[in-house]
């Protein structure tokens, strides 16, 4: 046997049942409807179409509700970062070393080696220096103690 499509319908109590018998007030409490604008889903039968028909005045058979067009349309999408391919750098050849040939170049060289060394030198000197200058200050900055009859 083939599966069948249930379809459903949406009962909302619409009317209070103030006024009218008992009878119709145990039908709408029947359908499942507990308050005042209240909605339920029923299958779509005969006999449930037949109890809806009995009360029809608090009752109402409502449609189904439509998604807005807006609730399809997500707020913002994340895509996952794209790969990169990774290049690998080329290994640097060794530079022959170069052979001098004019006396000039010599003496420029050794010029820059010596002006090099210097510098290190020249910060550590620096360095020091400061250091010294911040023990001096140390003991200067000391606060004094408060007396016994001096308040804060």
């Amino acid at each position: 046997m083939p599966e069948k499509t249930h379809k459903t319908i949406r009962i909302k109590w619409v009317r209070s049942g103030i006024g009218f018998t008992r009878h119709q007030k145990t039908i709408v409490r029947s359908l499942g409807l507990n308050k005042l604008n209240h909605t339920v889903v029923r299958p779509d039968t005969p006999q449930i179409r037949g109890i809806v028909a009995a009360v029809p005045h608090l009752l109402e058979i409502v449609p189904q509700p439509v998604a807005p067009a807006w609730a399809s349309i997500p707020e913002y999408t994340i895509h996952p970062p794209a790969p990169q391919p990774v290049e690998e750098a080329p290994e640097p050849a060794a530079a022959p070393p170069e052979a001098p040939s004019a006396a000039g170049e010599e003496s420029h060289e050794e010029e820059e080696a010596p002006a090099k060394a210097k510098a290190p030198k020249a910060k550590a000197a620096k360095a020091k220096a400061a250091k010294k200058g911040e023990e001096k200050e140390k003991p200067a900055a000391k606060k004094s103690k408060p007396t016994k009859g001096s308040k804060k």
